[in-house]
């Protein structure tokens, strides 16, 4: 279980994601800086306890219409071996001391363990509340066995694509974009998906689709 702790963090997870964020292909902002605020998100639990795993959802405002980017993110107490490229940046925590937080979706331990959440093996977890599920956050998966362990990451203009042999492909949504009320269905031809809430800059709530899977070939 994840421990939510009350304290100091700097620089904070905003301030790092104003600097990183212009770096990424799936960034729709200007050349003058994203302006961002925390939207919503969701915590899953390393099984081992050591990793902490974080679905942030923010709001940049800086440009004519707002975008709402969800920033996976991993916290790790050291350096992640062969993943430089993926580091967001170190801040230091006021309990936990310093904390590497890396793009989660080039970190195996959030990669499992959002797995586990489409197979129903895992629960999404409150973001800032210990030990509280997060009834927002939806998972399906209509699939036979096990997702595959070894998904390579690539980031695009249309996001973040896991893909794993066979053509097992996971694809997370960087821009969320509000679905219609009601059910959300399943995308065409696809075998699971993550679906969750989050709040627009006004207030009104959102839900929409933050990552869809397709098991074997795309159709």
């Amino acid at each position: 279980m994840a421990v939510i702790h009350r304290t100091t963090v700097a620089p904070t997870k905003l301030e790092l994601l104003t600097s990183w964020l212009p770096s990424r292909p799936w960034y729709r902002g200007g050349g003058a800086g994203p302006q961002l605020a925390k939207a919503g998100g969701f915590r899953l639990d390393d099984p081992e306890g050591e990793v902490g795993i974080e679905f942030m959802v923010v709001t940049d405002t800086s440009g004519p219409q707002p975008v709402t980017y969800q920033v996976p993110l991993t916290y790790r107490g050291a350096a992640l071996d062969g993943a430089e490229r993926a580091l967001v940046g170190t801040m230091e925590h006021g309990v936990l001391g310093r904390r590497w937080a890396y793009d989660g979706c080039h970190d195996p331990v959030l990669v499992a363990q959002l797995a586990a959440l489409i197979e129903g093996r895992a629960q999404a977890q409150a973001q800032s509340v210990s030990n509280e599920p997060d009834r927002e956050v939806a998972a399906s998966h209509t699939g036979e066995g096990p997702l595959p362990a070894d998904f390579t990451a690539t980031d695009d203009q249309d996001g973040t694509r896991l893909t794993a042999p066979h053509g097992t492909t996971l694809h997370l949504h960087r821009i969320l974009r509000p679905a219609p009320e009601g059910p959300l269905p399943p995308a065409t031809g696809a075998t699971g998906q993550v679906t969750g809430a989050w709040e627009l800059p006004d207030g009104t709530p959102a839900r929409g689709v933050f990552a869809v899977l397709h098991t074997g070939p795309r159709i």
